[in-house]
């Protein structure tokens, strides 16, 4: 697979979003040795983008799970890809009772990339991202707390997520040129709400990571080609899944965009990693576009 684009690094152009093995909308959550053979196959299959998160857990009280989980597959994997890049998040609480909440401040965000190092089992941590906006503070803060850890070697990049336009250029002003180098934000042929923020960065060369590319885990991955026709007449006349359609469509929207199909089976994260070599037609694509 050509490489991308992100920040300092070049990963695939398909990442794993490693969410669905400890969170998901159905509840159904693989066994350990599944997950495990779910991260194995994706790194055999080329990617080298694996995106986390420490609140990716069944339940609050396995606050962390998706997290160990990857540091386990690594472990077990042996020699690891060259230019294997781990991502993940911070900024949401959750606690007893299932109790959600933001916190944004310097105090938390620095014990909770210390918890994260710990998790995953490394000396810093690749791409640090803002997961959801702490409306309690501003948000140029909170962007500089993010900055105050790569500054003192706990993360070496830093990304947001779930930002609009406004926030992108607050972020841009407080990191410095190439200090922001992704934003992830929701995009699918569902939900095209992001639209102005992946064309931003497009004209910015900020990488731009569609999470839920195939429509969310609640159905909307699984029925694509049922929902969104047109996907499903493209992938038959390739003799390819209509998953994998969609990812090729958006993979052609920029050099800069990096989806991050999320996957809880082996056989998933193998077939989208396939999009990055499948090649649509210009009236494929736009036929792509309309859609939606």
């Amino acid at each position: 697979m050509t490489p991308r684009t992100l920040g300092p690094f070049q990963v695939s152009p398909i990442g794993l979003g490693c969410m669905p093995m400890s969170m998901n909308n159905d509840k159904v959550y693989p066994d350990e040795a599944d997950a495990v053979a779910t991260i194995h196959a994706a790194l055999d299959a080329g990617v080298t983008l694996l995106d986390t998160a420490d609140v990716y857990a069944p339940t609050w009280d396995t606050f962390g799970h998706n997290e160990l989980l990857v540091a386990k597959a690594l472990k077990a994997y042996g020699p690891l890809p060259d230019g294997l890049v781990v991502a993940t998040k911070g900024g949401i609480t959750r606690g007893p009772g299932e109790t959600w909440g933001r916190d944004g401040s310097m105090a938390y965000l620095r014990s909770a990339v210390e918890a994260s190092l710990r998790r995953l089992d490394v000396e810093v941590i690749d791409l640090y991202q803002w997961h959801r906006p702490d409306r309690s503070l501003d948000y140029g803060e909170v962007v500089g707390n993010f900055k105050t850890l790569a500054d003192e070697g706990k993360v070496r990049c830093v990304g947001i997520s779930n930002a609009n336009l406004d926030e992108i250029r607050i972020a841009q002003d407080v990191l410095g040129p190439g200090g922001l180098v992704s934003v992830q934000n929701e995009f699918s042929p569902s939900h095209r709400q992001s639209e102005d923020e992946l064309r931003y960065c497009v004209s910015q060369q900020i990488a731009f990571l569609p999470w839920s590319p195939l429509g969310g885990t609640g159905g909307g991955a699984r029925d694509v080609g049922s929902r969104f026709g047109v996907f499903a007449e493209i992938a038959a006349g390739h003799g390819v899944s209509p998953q994998q359609v969609v990812l090729a469509w958006e993979l052609s929207l920029s050099e800069h965009v990096i989806p991050i199909p999320g996957a809880r089976r082996a056989s998933s994260i193998v077939d989208s990693a396939a999009a990055a070599d499948l090649v649509l037609s210009a009236d494929e694509l736009a036929r792509c576009s309309a859609a939606g």
